[in-house]
């Protein structure tokens, strides 16, 4: 570029100037004397502008954020040096700007480029790479960038590995890319990372609970053969089997009418007596369900919270024949990792039971805590434990709702119970109409990209067809196709206001009694709307209204949220969105329910999955001019996401239209559907 750019620079500007005097410009008057030349003289100076921020841009590349003689020298004397450290630089300066500034001095903390959670590195690959060099006190993980941060011991570690890896592929992992390293003077702090000091609240470990005798006979006491009433099975992730009751993952509870023939085997009663010789209560009664699960290297079991209504507390784990790291997760992001030593027993009481999800990712190695307070890789054996648990009857009452199956169904209850139409509409009206009037003009500000599918769909609209948004917010799906008439809804005066102010038709109405004379749209679309509606009469109502005001044979497009905000392995946008900087709905709010609610409704916790289907979902407003010392404040609004299938059934209710197609779209359920020709 450095070489081209020069030629390409004066032949415009000689091509231009030549243009402007056989326009007889006034230099001296600074006046076009044709709109020819005009425009030349436009091109001239735009050109001008986009070759000087390509040369900028080229330059900043080339800028060494690490100033160190090593560095310098390997750039001088290696084309792929130079390579290596414009890329680095760019990370770098992305870094810099949330506050992480590269050191020309060797420090503890070291940036690793070109891989990282974004890349599918796991955290064991990297800390078995630069042990050799040093101990090491942390990795750091950001969630879906392509680097990451380690933090040695001590500056001989961090500048051994970085003479070894700067550049150039790692002899002892040699699957890993081309590494970059540079030293910066702090490590981010992000409450993802785990933490092996904390520990749950509720959570007791005791190590060398059981001796080599015992464990050789708890072991052998277990029939795999014997798989009567389905107490024996082989999951995806490991070997499963129950006593006394059996747990059924496509319910996640215990049928409490149907005990299992075997009980939990005699060889395990020596251990209540000794749990309460170590002062820990096991409750009136011992437990009366054991689930043995058995895990070879690579296996695991997904994030969970043991079903309050199907057990009281303390749940308790036993851990035979192999260590194993275990991950706790709080809904407000605290991660603890939790090492589980062969022969240890783990109580898992209170808040660590009923608030906190537990789990074991599947892999082939961990990283744990060394004696000398490093880290290090330990590869995985086969792994027995046993779960002993106690079956509820009856409902939970604990505190913690946003977990709680049984707190989920009284909220339920009293929706239904509450039934009524005035009930649901002074739900809707405090915690759907009076928030969005107060969030208006912030809300608008946070929504300007329109769905693809969406999009798509409006695009398609032939020529001079009407089409109705009902719900339209700030109107983004105006002015997509030019060729047709289009006229809007809200029940939002501040949303409707703003879209006249950008001269928009649009009024301000109820989608449950539209204004508009039957069958006078063409087309008619409704995204994010229906599920801010507190009760199924009150949704199909919306649909049906949506249903009369299309001609025969007309069309509507609805977008509901689902509950579901993954699909296999895929994160909806919503979820991507987690890690976003300044992203004022990622922010943590505590989950109790707001003292004004009509009912007692969880509050989710932003941008994680959807646990219940009536929810209370936070906005977290900060106006122009705060001070970060400020509280922003929160509203809560009301939304009920939806399973799939519901939609599509709740289409079906209305008699005069047919659904032709449904999909989901970025943690959204979305039908298609076309109201019956006359």
């Amino acid at each position: 570029m450095a070489t081209e750019c020069p030629v390409f620079l004066f032949t415009v500007f000689d091509f231009s100037i030549y243009g402007c005097l056989r326009c007889n410009w006034n230099w001296k008057g600074h006046m076009f004397l044709s709109s020819a030349c005009n425009f030349l003289f436009l091109q001239f100076i735009i050109t001008l502008l986009l070759v000087l921020a390509l040369i900028m841009d080229d330059i900043c590349d080339n800028v060494n954020y690490i100033s160190s003689p090593r560095a310098l020298s390997y750039v001088r004397d290696s084309k792929q040096g130079k390579k290596v450290l414009k890329h680095m630089n760019k990370v770098l300066r992305n870094l810099s700007k949330l506050g992480i500034k590269s050191s020309d001095v060797p420090r503890k903390g070291v940036m690793v480029g070109n891989v990282g959670h974004g890349t599918g590195l796991q955290e064991a690959e990297l800390l078995r790479a630069c042990l050799p060099f040093g101990a090491v006190q942390a990795v750091v993980m950001v969630p879906g960038m392509a680097y990451c941060f380690v933090v040695f011991a001590d500056l001989a570690g961090a500048e051994r590995a970085y003479s070894a890896l700067h550049g150039r592929r790692n002899p002892v992992s040699p699957d890993l890319p081309v590494l970059y390293l540079a030293y910066v003077d702090s490590v981010p702090g992000c409450d993802s990372v785990c933490k092996f000091d904390l520990k749950p609240p509720g959570l007791l470990l005791y190590e060398d609970f059981v001796t080599d005798a015992e464990e050789e006979s708890l072991l052998n006491c277990v029939d795999w053969t014997n798989t009567s009433c389905h107490s024996g099975k082989v999951l995806k992730q490991r070997r499963v089997k129950h006593y006394g009751y059996e747990f059924r993952y496509d319910t996640n509870n215990v049928d409490k009418d149907c005990p299992l023939p075997e009980g939990i085997p005699p060889e395990c009663d020596f251990l209540w007596p000794r749990l309460r010789q170590r002062g820990c209560d096991v409750g009136a009664q011992p437990p009366d369900q054991l689930t043995v699960n058995h895990y070879e290297p690579g296996h695991g079991i997904p994030q969970h919270v043991d079903t309050h209504s199907a057990f009281e507390d303390p749940i308790m784990s036993l851990s035979l024949g192999a260590s194993v790291v275990m991950d706790f997760k709080h809904l407000d992001g605290r991660h603890a990792a939790v090492v589980l030593p062969r022969r240890s027993l783990l109580v898992m009481s209170g808040e660590a039971r009923l608030a906190w999800s537990h789990g074991i990712t599947a892999r082939k190695t961990d990283v744990m805590p060394s004696a000398g307070g490093g880290l290090v890789v330990q590869d995985r054996s086969a792994r027995t434990s046993f779960t002993f648990r106690r079956v509820r009857h009856g409902e939970c009452r604990c505190e913690h709702r946003d977990r709680c199956d049984s707190h989920q169904r009284r909220s339920t209850a009293a929706l239904e119970a509450a039934g009524t139409d005035e009930m649901a509409a002074g739900l809707e009206s405090q915690h759907v109409h009076e928030v969005y009037e107060k969030i208006a003009d912030h809300f608008s500000e946070t929504r300007h990209k329109p769905w693809p599918n969406v999009l798509a769909f409006v695009q398609a609209l032939p020529p001079g067809a009407v089409l109705l948004d009902v719900g339209c917010g700030n109107a983004k799906y105006f002015a997509r196709n030019t060729k047709v008439f289009q006229v809007g809804c809200d029940t939002s005066t501040g949303l409707a206001r703003v879209c006249r102010e950008r001269g928009f038709e649009v009024l301000t109405a109820n989608c449950l009694q539209l204004p508009f004379r039957s069958g006078f749209a063409d087309c008619c679309i409704s995204i994010a709307v229906i599920h801010h509606l507190a009760s199924q009469a009150r949704r199909l109502r919306a649909v049906r209204e949506m249903v009369r005001v299309l001609r025969p044979g007309g069309r509507a497009l609805l977008y509901v949220w689902s509950k579901d905000q993954q699909r296999g392995m895929q994160r909806s946008a919503y979820l991507k969105q987690a890690s976003c900087v300044g992203d004022v709905e990622t922010k943590t709010v505590k989950d109790e329910t707001p003292r004004d609610a009509l009912l007692p409704l969880p509050v989710h916790t932003n941008r994680t999955q959807f646990k219940h289907q009536d929810v209370f979902v936070p906005w977290i407003m900060k106006p122009s001019g705060t001070t970060c010392v400020q509280t922003p404040p929160t509203f809560y609004r009301y939304y009920h996401v939806f399973e799939e299938g519901e939609l599509e059934q709740l289409c079906s209710l209305v008699s005069n239209c047919t659904v032709t197609s449904s999909y989901y779209d970025q943690g959204n359920w979305c039908v298609i559907l076309q109201k019956t020709p006359a």
